[in-house]
């Protein structure tokens, strides 16, 4: 069962936030797809969430991931299988749906809540998604060592200049 959704070669991205939105679960969605949804030209291959740390939470989570048959993303062909205790840092995993990155933080440690205030609400599939706002995108990716996070950064800017623009306008 598990060998076919580490090697998953098609991934449904939105079937994974769907998933996660009917769990109940709270989250907020970061990384490529919180920019794709926002309107940057960007391509990710990934779900990337950062979890609010409850104990009910962090069950409803640990059922989900059982759910579509997660087990860690390794270089090895190893099959390790999520345990409940698991979620205090990254944990990468391939599903039957694709690639989900948990997170219980991201740059300069910041957790679910230091992050709710820099999120916005998008309906999505009739549940509201909270998606880390493009500004916050931008200040975390400034932080960021990763080549790829500054590659990005012109990207991310230019998408965040068109939207205050249309923003501009829209209020005109």
């Amino acid at each position: 069962m598990h060998t076919s959704s580490k090697k998953t070669n098609t991934a449904d991205l939105s079937a994974i936030l769907e998933g996660l939105l009917k769990a109940d679960i709270q989250f907020i969605l970061v990384g490529g797809l919180a920019a794709v949804i926002q309107g940057a030209p960007v391509t990710t291959i990934d779900v990337d969430i950062v979890h609010n740390r409850s104990s009910e939470n962090l069950s409803k989570l640990f059922c989900f991931l059982k759910s579509v048959g997660a087990i860690y993303r390794r270089p090895d062909d190893k099959i390790i299988e999520p345990k409940e205790e698991d979620f205090t840092g990254h944990a990468l995993f391939s599903t039957q749906l694709g690639a989900l990155d948990v997170l219980a933080f991201i740059e300069k440690g910041k957790g679910y809540k230091d992050l709710l205030e820099h999120t916005v609400e998008i309906d999505f599939r009739g549940h509201t998604l909270r998606v880390l706002d493009i500004k916050m995108l931008i200040a975390l990716k400034k932080l960021s060592n990763d080549p790829k996070d500054k590659q990005r950064l012109p990207v991310l800017e230019e998408t965040l200049r068109q939207l205050n623009e249309k923003s501009d306008n829209d209020t005109e």
